[in-house]
């Protein structure tokens, strides 16, 4: 299972550790990708702190981020499952996970990114800004940028294994899943459910998305659970609690839409 993972916009502190060594991280086919972006984003922000906050679309209050991807290059690094934080990682819990469960997330989760393209959750990386949206002057748009080098490595990645998209749509952008791949991969939504006036309700809400994706992901991990297409997966999780409505993809070659129905996060 390759289960596929927004970043945040939050992040902790770069850590203590030993700076970037670009060589140490997963999925090594994305390494000259990733040298180009973190050259001109470093180059970009070294170079005129205005010019850097107007193309990562970041307001004066957050001015100091550019200063920190400035110092990409030296700045400590600590691991991604730790560098990530918000609502969807706070629910997944990372640290708080029993062995097992910590050994199945290091290889099946995968968390995509405006600067590195992708990496697991192991990958020791700095504080950083660059989501998917920004454009770079050199570059172009990240996630146009991001889909010539994922078209070979992450079906490589994936295996022949399910695959749990859980991204939102900036991510999606930079790879989508084809042919073979595409029919066991599993794309999901969360909907809020409420009853107004005696009638069901539903719409997603940012809060409820990103929460039930975490504890859905941690759920699984540690029940130990290794579905092995999206049927296998609608089961699991009705087993864990979950209401989950699921659309088999009309033609072939195409993901399966999962709906996870939720009224409230405990």
């Amino acid at each position: 299972m390759l289960v596929l993972l927004p970043p945040s916009e939050g992040k902790a502190a770069s850590g203590r550790g030993a700076p970037l060594k670009p060589e140490a991280l997963s999925l090594p086919g994305l390494a000259e990708g990733r040298a180009a972006v973190l050259d001109e984003l470093v180059e970009l922000c070294q170079a005129d702190e205005e010019k850097a906050r107007e193309v990562l679309g970041l307001s004066v209050g957050l001015r100091g981020e550019v200063g920190k991807n400035a110092e990409l290059r030296t700045a400590g690094t600590r691991p991604a499952g730790e560098l990530y934080t918000g609502v969807l990682y706070d629910a997944l819990g990372l640290a708080s996970l029993d062995a097992g469960a910590r050994r199945i997330a290091a290889s099946s989760l995968l968390v995509f990114s405006g600067l590195w393209g992708a990496v697991r959750i192991g990958d020791r990386i700095p504080h950083y800004r660059c989501s998917m949206g920004v454009k770079l002057p050199g570059l172009g748009a990240l996630g146009a940028y991001w889909r010539t080098p994922m078209e070979t490595v992450l079906p490589e990645a994936a295996g022949d294994g399910l695959v749990l998209d859980l991204r939102s749509a900036a991510y999606a952008s930079a790879w989508k899943p084809k042919g073979e791949v595409a029919a066991r991969t599993a794309s999901v939504r969360v909907l809020q459910s409420q009853i107004v006036d005696g009638v069901e309700k539903r719409s997603v809400v940012s809060h409820f998305n990103k929460a039930t994706k975490g504890r859905l992901v941690r759920d699984l991990l540690s029940a130990g659970a290794r579905p092995k297409n999206p049927a296998e997966l609608v089961d699991a999780l009705r087993d864990l609690g979950y209401v989950v409505e699921a659309e088999a993809p009309a033609r072939a070659g195409r993901p399966w839409s999962l709906d996870v129905v939720v009224t409230e996060i405990h």
